[in-house]
């Protein structure tokens, strides 16, 4: 009876230990058993999707009173914001708005891209892509070096490893350097399962995670990140972001494509005079027609309530419902 019993649990032993082996990623005499490596797709999610302007053509480069497609009326589908058609996906990349010293700083901007469930992926190869003509032409650059290549991105545990080529590391000095590493672990943290960033240089690297606390101080004194520069805005105007001005306060102001003042209000973050809070605000306005103007976040000054450290962002204005 123990004789034949031996063979069964010998067999049962050597299946364990198959298994075991195969889980480890280790090797035996049918060769190397991979590991499975992390992938984007499970775990992340995009959260609340941007809305994207309506019209197909092609946006003029300067905001202007006219729609860039056809004329709209309010209700009909030109004149609404919409989010990506189906077959698309939009993601957003972090480049960098240049104004003024207090002004500076990340800025999003969107990708419509073929659908796809590496959005992470294709967030980073919006990155490395670089802005566009018209965004090049509003002040918006990349601190990110040309030629600079994805080599690979797993995510694992809410942090993103993401492995670039050589290039990402040449050129520029410390403040260059650091602007990019802010615009790396921007675009990765639009997701809202993604906490960190673990980089790594043509596969070299340490376990230290960046995240967006780290690059608080690229931040302008007031810093929209929703909506993106060139998105619909919506009406009211959902606007969110970070600021850091005295007693908290600052104003938005909605301009349409002509420069005509259409709302200005006071808007209080969570903390300021010295910390950093953060703001959510809507801003009701009124504009005839669909077309592309201007969200402006600006401190009064305390002399003659002037504007001073001005920030701009091109949005789609439409009327309201």
């Amino acid at each position: 009876m123990i004789a034949q019993t031996r063979p069964k649990l010998l067999s049962a032993l050597f299946v364990v230990v198959a298994l075991a082996a195969a889980c480890s990623g280790g090797s035996g005499p049918l060769g190397s058993v991979p590991v499975v490596p992390s992938s984007p797709e499970p775990s992340v999610a995009q959260g609340s999707p941007d809305l994207t302007p309506a019209p197909s053509a092609e946006p003029s480069e300067e905001p202007t009173s006219e729609p860039s497609g056809p004329a709209a009326s309010p209700g009909s589908p030109s004149a609404n914001p919409s989010s990506a058609p189906g077959g698309t996906t939009i993601v957003r990349a972090y480049f960098w708005l240049g104004v003024s010293p207090n002004a500076d700083g990340p800025v999003a901007v969107l990708r419509e891209i073929p659908a796809t469930k590496s959005v992470a992926t294709a967030a980073m190869n919006a990155l490395l892509a670089g802005p566009n003509l018209i965004e090049g032409r509003n002040q918006i650059t990349s601190s990110v070096p040309d030629g600079t290549q994805l080599l690979g991105l797993t995510i694992d545990g809410g942090v993103a490893t993401v492995d670039l080529s050589g290039e990402f590391a040449s050129g520029g000095g410390g403040d260059a350097y650091q602007q990019r590493l802010g615009q790396v672990v921007y675009t990765l943290t639009q997701f809202p399962s993604l906490k960190g960033v673990n980089l790594r240089i043509d596969g070299s690297g340490d376990a230290n995670v960046l995240k967006r606390t780290d690059y608080e101080t690229l931040l302008p004194t007031m810093w929209v990140d929703r909506p993106a520069w060139g998105a619909a805005i919506g009406n009211p105007a959902h606007v969110t972001g970070s600021a850091d001005v005295f007693e908290a306060t600052f104003r938005v102001a909605i301009l349409d494509g002509s420069g005509k003042v259409l709302a200005d209000q006071q808007v209080m973050a969570t903390c300021g005079s010295g910390c950093r809070g953060t703001f959510d605000t809507t801003v009701p306005y009124t504009v005839s027609k669909a077309q592309y103007g201007t969200l402006r976040v600006y401190d009064p000054s305390e002399q003659d309530g002037s504007p001073e450290d001005i920030r701009d962002y091109r949005v789609w204005l439409t009327p309201g419902a």
